[in-house]
């Protein structure tokens, strides 16, 4: 009889009975490289498109927000900096 008690309590336990459990979190949707799934490179003579990339105070945004590859990245704020300097794009927004 208490052999069937055990067994029915480790049933219970495998079925989903997960009092006292921490709750997963719900998984995230991988983020894809816009730029390698073959849309237009990053220029800076393209602003509205670089504009995506930078916060409302002139920041640039970080990868892991954005989605970009690392190397996507690089080439990324290289090409927001020079459309800063050739006044393109603001250094920062007041």
């Amino acid at each position: 009889m208490k052999d069937e008690k055990d067994f029915d309590e480790k049933e219970k336990m495998d079925m989903g009975d997960k009092k006292g459990m921490a709750a997963r979190k719900p998984a995230f949707k991988k983020k894809i490289c816009k730029f390698c799934q073959g849309s237009a490179p990053a220029d800076y003579k393209n602003p509205d498109m670089l504009k995506r990339y930078i916060t409302e105070r002139g920041k640039i945004l970080p990868a892991r927000i954005t989605g970009t590859c690392a190397k996507h990245q690089r080439a990324l704020s290289r090409e927001i900096k020079r459309a800063r300097v050739l006044a393109y794009l603001p250094f920062e927004k007041k």
